[in-house]
């Protein structure tokens, strides 16, 4: 039987790009996001027995019973959740309005609450199934001035790890996506000194191919952290080698004007 991807976010940057791979690879794809001109706009393009759009705001849980409802009606199974919808506010935290702080916690870790808490009755009716989160490098070690969107990906991280021993028991694995920078609306006019320093050197589709890689591991081994990159890669393993002081420093200097 066709396996079936529920994506957040799916209007544009990552999600799309997520959803662009995996319909190409022979999946049912459900598309969901606040945007729906994009989502129109991007279903067009294929036949109404390979996608399903429909509107869903993450922070409200009585949308996220609603759209996976009708998605597991119209697939009949659901074998990956892709909680990536996110914002992101930079610059000092000091300069940044709360409600933007506040903001960022509602959508990046409510949102992604609400996705696995509604998502496991329909996860535990396929075998071998899995969510996947979007984190973020920023969730190694925290950012300055990124300080409320790397703790809300710190969030994701723990909620990743913590769900992935728990739900062993229903077959359903939990696990997250760690890219650097990805070239998307997201990082535009993105006001931190470790952008400027580092550069934006991922896209949306090599975000997605390892999405991907995640989604067809074997369930029993595949790793719970995917890091997207060199970059990513290297501050993870190093964030488990090195003395925490020494992470500090690197973050440190990356942050300086």
């Amino acid at each position: 039987m066709t396996k079936a991807i529920f994506i957040t976010g799916a209007g544009g940057g990552i999600g799309a790009a997520t959803a662009k791979l995996f319909l190409k690879k022979g999946w049912k794809v459900g598309l969901y996001d606040r945007d729906k001109q994009a989502l129109a706009q991007l279903a067009s393009h294929y036949s109404n027995d390979k996608v399903r759009a429909g509107y869903l705001d993450v922070t409200d849980a009585a949308g996220w019973q609603s759209c996976l409802e009708d998605f597991f009606a119209w697939s009949g199974r659901l074998d990956v959740l892709l909680n990536n919808a996110g914002i992101l506010y930079s610059g000092p935290f000091e300069d940044t309005a709360l409600e933007k702080h506040v903001k960022t916690f509602h959508v990046n870790v409510e949102g992604v609450l609400n996705g696995c808490h509604a998502g496991l009755p329909y996860l535990k009716q396929s075998r071998e199934s899995r969510i996947i989160n979007l984190s973020s490098a920023s969730a190694i070690y925290g950012q300055a001035d990124l300080a409320s969107y790397s703790s809300s990906k710190f969030a994701v991280r723990g909620l990743t790890e913590a769900l992935d021993v728990e739900w062993q028991k229903y077959g359903v694995r939990v696990l997250d996506i760690m890219p650097m920078f990805v070239q998307t609306a997201m990082v535009t006019d993105m006001n931190a000194g470790s952008i400027r320093k580092m550069g934006v050197h991922l896209t949306a589709e090599h975000v997605a191919k390892v999405i991907y890689q995640a989604s067809i591991a074997s369930h029993r081994y595949a790793k719970t952290h995917w890091p997207v990159g060199f970059s990513s890669k290297a501050f993870f393993s190093l964030s488990g080698l090195a003395p925490a002081r020494f992470t500090r420093w690197i973050n440190q200097r990356l942050s300086q004007e």
